[in-house]
Parts: C-alpha cells; sequence; structure tokens
C-alpha cells in the first residue's frame, strides 16, 4: 500500500454478520449488544488490513471472520471424527483470525485436537482481539508455514496403510513436515485458487502425505470454482489470472495424487454473488468439494 494509493475508509455499508456468527462473536467476546459488537469487530477491521495489502478488500467485506467451515456438507463428518476417533487431530490450514476452528469448539469438536497454520502470524493474533481470546484461553497451537517452502513442509510420500496403533501424543511441532500421517482432517478454503494451476497441483501433492491413511479421514473446503475448467477473468488477490477448476477437473486432480481406489472426491458447485468496489455485484461459483480416505 503505497502513499499514492492510500486506503479506502471501511464501508460500514458492507458490514454484515449472519445470525450464528453474530451469536459466536457474542458468546465468546460476552458484547451482548449488537450496536457495540458492530463496533468492536469494525475496530479490529481496520486492523486487518495492515497485515498485507491485498487484503484490505476481503476485510471490507468481511471475508476474514466469515465462518465457512460450517456451511459445508464435510462440516458434520468433521464433528463425528472429533467425537469417536481417539485423538483425532485436525488442522485449519489458512486458519485467519480462526474463526471456524472456534465454531468447531462450540460444536463439541475437542480443541486438544487442533492446530492452526496461516502464512501471517499477525492474523491469528488479531483473532485473540476479536474474540477477546489469549493463549491461554483458547490454547490452539499456531504454526506460520509457507507450504510451498521445504522449511515449512517436505515433499513426502503418501502413505498406504494405516499405523498399527495410534501415534503418540507429542508436543505441537514447529512446521507441518512432522504432521505427515497424521491429520484426520484437514481444512483448507479460499486457499488453491490463489494459486495457478500447477502450483494447485503441487499444494495438493504436498498437503495428501500429512493426511492420515485411515478410512474416514479427509482434506476438504470451499473456492472460487467454474463449470468448465480454466482462468476465472480476473485476477486473484496475487494479481495473477485465476485459474478455476471444474467438479470434474477437480475429482481428476487429487484421483491422480493418491493411489488410484484410495480415496473418494465429492465436489459441486455453488451460485454466489457478492458486493465488489471494483466491478459492483460480483456472481461467480463456489467449489465445495471433500477428499475422503476409504
Amino acid at each position: 500500500m503505497t502513499a499514492s494509493n492510500p486506503p479506502r475508509p471501511l464501508d460500514e455499508s458492507l458490514y454484515e454478520m449472519k445470525q450464528d456468527e453474530e451469536e459466536l462473536l457474542s458468546s465468546l467476546t460476552g458484547i451482548k449488544d449488537a450496536g457495540e459488537l458492530k463496533q468492536h469487530v469494525l475496530a479490529v477491521q481496520s486492523e486487518i488490513y495492515k497485515i498485507h495489502p491485498y487484503y484490505y478488500r476481503y476485510s471490507e467485506r468481511d471475508r476474514y471472520r466469515r465462518l465457512k467451515m460450517c456451511r459445508y456438507p464435510a462440516y458434520a463428518e468433521l464433528l463425528k471424527l472429533g467425537r469417536e476417533r481417539p485423538g483425532a487431530l485436525f488442522l485449519d490450514l489458512g486458519c485467519c483470525v480462526g474463526q471456524d476452528l472456534r465454531k468447531a469448539v462450540a460444536d463439541g469438536f475437542p480443541i486438544s485436537q487442533m492446530l492452526a497454520s496461516d502464512l501471517h502470524p499477525e492474523f491469528w493474533d488479531t483473532g485473540h482481539k476479536l474474540f477477546k481470546s489469549t493463549p491461554e484461553t483458547f490454547p490452539v497451537p499456531f504454526i506460520q508455514a509457507d507450504i510451498f517452502d521445504p522449511a515449512s513442509l517436505a515433499p513426502l510420500p503418501v502413505p498406504s496403510a494405516p499405523p498399527s496403533e495410534p501415534p503418540a501424543p507429542r508436543a505441537p511441532p514447529k512446521t507441518l513436515t512432522p504432521l505427515a500421517g497424521s491429520l484426520a482432517a484437514i481444512h483448507a478454503s479460499y486457499f488453491f485458487h490463489l494459486f495457478a494451476e500447477e502450483q494447485q497441483a503441487h499444494a495438493a501433492r504436498l498437503l495428501a502425505p500429512l493426511l492420515s491413511p485411515a478410512p474416514g479421514s479427509m482434506i476438504f473446503g470451499g473456492h472460487v470454482g467454474r463449470p468448465e475448467r480454466g482462468l476465472h477473468g480476473s485476477q486473484n488477490t496475487h494479481g495473477i489470472p485465476m485459474f478455476c477448476h471444474s467438479p470434474d477437473s477437480w475429482r481428476a486432480l487429487w484421483a491422480g495424487v493418491f493411489p488410484e481406489g484410495r480415496v473418494r472426491v465429492d465436489a459441486h458447485l455453488e451460485e454466489f454473488t457478492r458486493a465488489d468496489h471494483d466491478v459492483g455485484d460480483f456472481k461467480g461459483y463456489l467449489l465445495v468439494w471433500c477428499v475422503t480416505r476409504v
């Protein structure tokens, strides 16, 4: 963000909160008055774009705090894993302020079995401000990571068989590499469409080895898609043309990452409309997906 291109004032008219988002924030912050809660959110929101300039347009649309994970069909399976698989570890990749993790805790997923990761640790710190928590009151380990950096996540083979016994408890890792083969679930939303086509395939190959081979383990999320694979016609937040998968091409990508017959890939499109400063009402498709070990 340069002096010749100062940030636009935050537009309060774009402030919006769904009922479950308001209930979660109110419950966790203790702020019961709707007006006071709005001012609290806007005060924190003004700090978000400072973390990285390209996030400003998304903070203005409240993207940084919107609940996403609980909207997906796979969410019920995530909560089931938390209830039924002893020690099931869950990683929220690209966690931002941790809103989805907090929702999952409220819905019963064990907080002791959660991990968070993002490129910018400042988002995680801002999450504590937004939800009025501390590392002691919300003790989910945070891992700063760039998955394309081997120092954060080394390329690994996809494990083919579950371990003979559950892994022993371990200290929270400093990088993602030690999690190889141990994660029951990985959530990654609004993540893959940040990258070009080959980078998306590379990201899938890097993340797949982290997943436990046990049946029911899953990687799931949502991002911008198209009925037919190809360029979206606009740039992503990194300033490069946005490549979008179709449900068919997304299924084919993951079928090439895991050994044949070892996963089920569910994917479908949902239409959406959102306000955008640059193009007005923006219409597109959300690709909602889940890759499940069988």
